[in-house]
Formats: C-alpha cells, sequence, structure tokens
C-alpha cells in the first residue's frame, strides 16, 4: 500500500521527543525519507533508533542529524544533506524545534538573556529552516508543504506568564501567514501547526507542581492535555497533499481550548498512546 507521503523527503527539527519523535514515526510509516534533526547527537540518535525499531522497512530512509536550528550555516547544511541523501528534491519541512526556558516570566522578571535565547531557537531557527527550504522547494519546482510550530498562545492570554516564549510563538504564526501568501503561486504550502498543551517533557517541565497542572486543565473541554501523537497527525496531514489547499493557516489542535468558556464537570476523555 502506497503510504501518504511515499518517497517525499522530510525534515522534521527537535526530532528527538514529543511531537518531533512522533511525527518522524508516521513520516517514515507513510513511505518517507526523513532526516531526523535535533541539538543532541544522543538523543537524536536514540530516536532514529525506536523509528527504525517501530518502522523496520524504513531501513536506509531515516537519517539522524544533529543541527542547532540558530545558527544558519547548520540549517542550510541539513538542508544540504537532505537534498544530497538519497538524490530527491526536498518536499516537506517540519520547522519543529523550540524551548520554554523555566526562567521565562513576565516583562518584570525575564531577563534579557532568557528572551533572547528563546527568540534565537523559536523565531531565527523557524525563519533559517523557512529560508533554506523555500530556497530548496524553488530549486526542484515542484513545490512543497512547511509546517511551523506556533502555539495556541500566540492566539489567546494567560495569566501564568511565559513572555518570551508568548511573544516567539506569535512571531512565528505571523511569518507563517505571510510566508504563505508570498510563495502560494509557486505551490509551497506553509502552515503553524497551534497545539493546546501537550504532555510532552517541555511543558510538564514547566507546569512542575500538581498545582500548575490542575490550573491548567480545568480550562481544557476535554478534561486533559494533548498527547503528542495528536499533533503528529495533524502534521501528516498538512505535509500530505490531502491538505493541497491549505496554506498561511493556523491549524489548532487544542482539544477545544481556544473556543471555551466554561467547560463541563466529570472524568477527562480517554486519550491515544504515543508510539515512541
Amino acid at each position: 500500500m502506497v503510504g501518504r507521503l511515499q518517497d517525499k523527503v522530510c525534515i522534521v527539527t527537535g526530532a528527538a521527543g514529543g511531537i518531533g519523535i512522533e511525527t518522524s514515526i508516521l513520516m517514515a510509516r507513510e513511505g518517507a525519507f526523513v532526516v531526523m534533526s535535533d541539538i543532541s547527537e544522543t538523543a537524536v540518535q536514540k530516536a532514529a533508533a525506536r523509528v527504525l525499531e517501530l518502522n523496520p522497512e524504513a531501513k536506509g530512509r531515516v537519517l539522524p542529524f544533529v543541527c542547532d536550528v540558530s545558527k544558519e550555516a547548520q540549517v542550510k547544511a541539513m538542508v544540504d544533506k537532505a537534498e544530497s541523501e538519497w538524490g530527491r528534491p526536498l518536499n516537506v519541512m517540519f520547522n519543529n524545534a523550540g524551548i520554554m526556558h523555566p526562567e521565562d516570566d513576565n516583562a518584570l522578571n525575564t531577563e534579557e538573556k532568557i528572551w533572547d535565547l528563546t527568540h534565537s531557537i523559536n523565531v531565527k531557527g523557524v525563519w533559517w529552516g523557512c529560508k533554506y527550504a523555500i530556497e530548496a522547494m524553488l530549486r526542484s519546482g515542484k513545490g512543497g508543504s512547511i509546517i511551523n510550530t506556533a502555539s495556541m498562545v500566540a492566539l489567546v492570554g494567560a495569566a501564568t506568564p511565559q513572555l518570551a516564549y508568548t511573544a516567539s510563538k506569535g512571531a512565528v504564526l505571523a511569518m507563517t501567514r505571510e510566508l504563505g501568501i508570498v510563495h502560494a503561486k509557486q505551490g509551497i504550502r506553509i502552515n503553524a501547526l497551534c497545539p493546546g498543551p501537550l504532555n510532552t517533557p517541555l511543558l510538564q517541565e514547566f507546569l512542575d507542581t500538581q498545582e500548575k497542572r490542575i490550573r491548567r486543565t480545568i480550562h481544557l473541554p476535554m478534561g486533559r492535555f494533548g498527547e503528542a501523537v495528536e499533533q503528529a497527525h495533524a502534521v501528516i496531514f498538512l505535509a500530505s497533499d490531502e491538505s493541497s489547499y491549505v496554506t498561511a493557516q493556523e491549524f489548532l489542535v487544542d482539544g477545544g481550548l481556544t473556543s471555551a468558556y466554561v467547560t463541563a464537570e466529570g472524568d477527562p476523555a480517554p486519550a491515544p498512546k504515543n508510539n515512541a
């Protein structure tokens, strides 16, 4: 059976965990060639091994790659490698790498170094990824799909401040909209994935007490955090030809959070299991 991403060359940044590894697993399952990129060599090697363990048929089609997305030369090298490794054009770029720093706070308490670090990865990293993916897609003349991880915090405010992170995701969303319009007639679709709160290490490290978790879940219509695999399925749709008329969009996968006022009482809705 032909996969939804059969023989497409895909790059996933931040691929060693969370949404990144779950997306890599599904991409490999759907027949893609996958460059799994992360800043940690140990972590990305381990993640790639897990992808191949779950998808043995993808042997020779999964490439771990070490990249700091805030460094232009490293991002360019990653895209060049994706093009040369299998002798095929780049089809999909998933700019997923990002941080949520534990010292990120409000305007009064967030230090400049935290602001700069957050934006160098979350915004500049997406910019570099878009720049070199777009160049590659223009070279091939075949278009492609770029998915940038933003967040629902780009759309709503919160009284639990993480100002640098929130501002960075707002920037990603605005950048995505503009690039999506600029390159629409060139066949390059560019969309922003906007997850709600997820049961990933990144968020759970930030929500380091039960009190903080409860404070968040009371606003979730499903009564639970999302799972990374639920975001990964959305990425597969945006990466595939099924979304051929979708571009410059904020693609919300937030369990209804941004539509909610008062949530229902009762037990949480069931959650799917992640693959990794």
